[in-house]
């Protein structure tokens, strides 16, 4: 049986971090609220490919926040400080090198991205404009990535929660009053997303600063360590890793936004508007990932197998009970929630024609997005690699090609499967590392 203290020190972690997930679609939701109520349904569809582009170009580097989080959870159980800041200044280092790179190579990956994802030429003029726009905060998105993971590592999760709040608070007045005051479109998304991006950069250099200066002793943050290449060999080895599987899922993302955009406009909005709900459960889910990491990877630090047991069962019990309460509070509020997406009736009539996908999404996923955190946690990526491989192209590809005569919903069903192979692939696998106690010293 969990104690009292195993689950208060999973709300600890879980909380702020749930809070901060869930404002990333919240304010999506405010995007996407603004954009479906305009003349025409062409910014919405067009803003939903180019969130799309940029979520691939940008989370492709996800592992910068997974790597570092995974790596510091452990040198924080096992406290090793200078190994800590040292981590932090490697992981600044990496992102600020690939966002730098892929600002000069956004004029030749745009265009290829975006006429990949559809043929509409005058959705996709909007859609280049919009992710050139949003590309410009590459550094700044991931550098952000590091430090939010240096945090969730040290089980400190206020800080994301901050930062977060303040950049999505900017997001937010932005759309106000560049999409609804100025009537600049999908452009105004653009822009009030691109501050969003900065101002959470900023609220990050300023808790790293404060961090390292009250908690962290000298040495182990100068640019001669930096410069040397074998300290990077570890996070390298851990981030190859989680690249290719980040690459696979947002591939996978990706095609089935293409797969919707083929049906055309309307049903590319509807999924879009669906899509926002799909990601507001999944960042409440993360919420509980994020503390799996932190509390399975300081478990790993100490070589404690009754810390990891703990930690596995009281986050995963919670992650199936919150599943279930999004599920309930989405059938709930259905009519709501999708008046408040749009006033097209027909664009309403889609959504409501797949709401139910919606419903049953969060259940399916809870499963991966938990074990996701375990395995994070574990710095055991080749597993997720693996998983994720079999779950596209053994379960998603297969099932959307043998269902498409059912259009849409065919589409849904394949995601939907895509979601529990990558539950049931990681929890065969989860049996497996367990009967060799993740490496741990009984």
């Amino acid at each position: 049986m969990l104690n009292t203290l195993a689950h208060r020190k999973v709300f600890n972690l879980a909380i702020p971090m749930l809070l901060s997930s869930i404002s990333v679609p919240l304010f999506g939701l405010v995007d996407t609220a603004i954009l479906g109520h305009l003349d025409t349904p062409d910014y919405l569809a067009a803003v939903a490919v180019g969130a799309s582009v940029v979520s691939f170009l940008l989370w492709a580097f996800g592992f910068l926040r997974m790597g570092t989080t995974s790596l510091a959870a452990r040198a924080f159980g096992a406290n090793e400080l200078d190994k800590l800041k040292l981590l932090l200044g490697q992981s600044l280092v990496l992102a600020l090198g690939i966002g730098l790179l892929i600002v000069l190579l956004s004029p030749l990956l745009v265009p290829l991205a975006v006429n990949l994802m559809q043929n509409d030429q005058a959705l996709g003029g909007l859609s280049k404009e919009y992710i050139h726009i949003r590309l410009l905060a590459a550094p700044a998105v991931l550098l952000s990535y590091g430090i939010i993971g240096w945090f969730i590592g040290l089980q400190n999760t206020r800080v994301p929660l901050y930062m977060a709040i303040s950049a999505n608070a900017v997001n937010i007045v932005g759309d106000v009053i560049l999409v609804l005051w100025l009537d600049m479109g999908s452009r105004g998304a653009a822009i009030a997303s691109l501050f969003g991006d900065l101002t959470n950069l900023s609220i990050g250099l300023y808790f790293c600063f404060r961090q390292l200066q009250q908690h962290f002793p000298a040495g182990g943050f100068t640019l001669a360590a930096l410069a040397q290449a074998g300290p990077y060999k570890e996070l390298l080895q851990v981030n190859k890793h989680l690249f290719v599987r980040t690459l696979i899922l947002l591939g996978s993302l990706s095609f089935f936004t293409a797969q919707g955009a083929a049906q055309g406009p309307l049903i590319l909005a509807a999924n879009a508007i669906l899509l926002q709900l799909v990601h507001l459960a999944s960042y409440a889910l993360d919420g509980f990932a994020h503390a799996t990491e932190a509390l399975v990877g300081k478990a790993v630090g100490q070589k404690s197998p009754e810390l990891f047991k703990q930690a596995c069962l009281s986050t995963g019990c919670w992650s199936v009970l919150v599943a279930l309460f999004i599920s309930a509070l989405f059938y709930l509020a259905q009519s709501p929630l999708i008046a408040l997406f749009s006033d097209d009736p027909l664009l309403r009539q889609q959504v409501e024609i797949y709401y139910s996908w919606v419903l049953l999404l969060p259940i399916v996923s809870a499963t991966c997005y938990f074990l996701d955190g375990v395995f994070i946690g574990t710095a055991h990526t080749f597993d997720m690699e693996i998983t994720m491989i079999l779950s596209s192209f053994a379960v998603f590809l297969p099932l959307w090609w043998l269902s498409q005569g059912y259009a849409n919903h065919g589409l849904w069903l394949s995601f939907c499967a895509f979601n529990g192979a990558r539950g049931f692939f990681l929890a065969l696998m989860f049996c497996y590392r367990q009967r060799n106690n993740w490496g741990m010293s009984k």
